[in-house]
Order: structure tokens, then sequence, then C-alpha cells
């Protein structure tokens, strides 16, 4: 099983790399959304750490739904994503190879956001980084499992770059306000505890609920 997994993985990396599609339009985006926003907006520092958690993930989601798009959109070149499909792997296997990859791809583009994020709002990342790179792990496979589901079952759609935002924020909405939550307060000094841990186990629920669904239903997504 996990090798087939890794496969899906590691082949899906390959050809992201290959031709850098998606990871250049995302880091593009998230960079320039940064610089719009530092002039836009030009908070004070109290300012900044009650508006620095959402404008973070704002940031995120958009950069990360230009990755996920691309998801099983690069299949269809060639027939392969039928290919794919009857090749003999099963399809949550499939998915879970799609969704980490992804998963690496979508925090691969948040690492290289954050420290140009911390420069022009001058804000400290090194003293709560472990703490707030757990949220953004956690934000961030919300957001691929999501976004990988809604990707298979938007693959054939004229406007799937219009319809994948529509369906994932909507779904997407919890994760995110327990993320943008967290992050602002950890941003700002907080710990795990509190309302911080009440918003870490939804996170985390939030996360482990949507993964099972998503691997039960990924057949019926895919085949129909």
């Amino acid at each position: 099983m996990a090798n087939k997994v890794w496969t899906i993985v590691a082949k899906d990396l390959r050809s992201e790399f290959r031709s850098k599609e998606s990871i250049n339009a995302a880091v593009s985006f998230a960079l320039v959304m940064l610089v719009i926003f530092n002039f836009a907006f030009d908070p004070t520092a109290e300012e900044t750490h009650t508006l620095s958690g959402g404008l973070l993930w704002i940031i995120f989601v958009f950069a990360g739904t230009l990755v996920l798009n691309r998801s099983f959109a690069r299949e269809l070149p060639n027939d392969c994503l039928d290919a794919l499909i009857a090749a003999p792997i099963p399809g949550f296997q499939l998915f879970l190879g799609k969704a980490i990859a992804g998963f690496i791809l979508v925090l691969g583009v948040e690492l290289i956001s954050l420290p140009v994020f911390g420069i022009f709002y001058d804000i400290d990342l090194i003293a709560p980084f472990w703490r707030l790179f757990l949220v953004m792990a956690l934000g961030t496979w919300a957001l691929t499992v999501i976004g990988t589901t809604f990707s298979a079952l938007t693959v054939n759609v004229r406007l799937r770059e219009i319809m994948l935002p529509m369906l994932i924020y909507p779904v997407l909405m919890p994760a995110l306000i327990a993320a943008i939550t967290m992050s602002g307060s950890i941003l700002d000094g907080g710990t795990f505890s509190g309302n911080n841990l009440i918003w870490l186990k939804l996170l985390s629920g939030f996360s482990v609920i949507y993964t099972a669904l998503a691997v039960g239903l990924i057949d019926i997504v895919l085949v129909g």
C-alpha cells in the first residue's frame, strides 16, 4: 500500500517540479498579495498582531487553491487520468498520494511566504515558529484534503478554476476560523492553552473527519 501511495506522490512532485506551473503561480501570487496588503493597510504594531492570522491565511488559502486546482487536471492530457483510474491501485491510495503531494507543495509555498510576511509586518517568527508550524500543517492538511477531493470532482468541468474555490471555501470555513484564531494568538505570544487548545482540537478533529470521508467517498467521486 505505502509503495503505491509514495509512487503517486513522487510522480506528482516530479511532474510539478518539471513544469513549475502551479508552484510558480502560487508563490508569485502569495508574494504579490503580501506586498499589496502591506501598502494597502499599513497597520500599527498592535493592529498587525490583530490582523496577522487573517492576512496570513487569506494568502495561504488562495495560493493553495492555485496548487490544488492542478492536482487532477495535470492528468487530463493523453487520457492519463483514465489510465490512473484503470490502474491496479485502489482509489483511496490514489487520493492519498495526490493529497500528500499537494500538501508538500502547498506547505512549501507557505514556508516561502512566511519569512516575507515576517519582514514586511515586522513580526518575530522565530520564537513561536514550531507552534505556528503545527497550526499551518493541520490547516494545510485540511485544505489539501478538501481541495484534492473537489479537484477530482471538478476535473472535467470547463470552469473548474472558478468552481473549485466556490466549493472549497464554504466547507473549509470551520478549519479556517480555527487556524486564523490560533495563528493570530500564537504570533501575539499565545500558547496551546485555554481557547487555543479548544481550537486545536477542533482543527485536528476536522482534519481527521474529512480525511476519513474523502478516503471513503473517493471511488464514487472518481468513477461516479
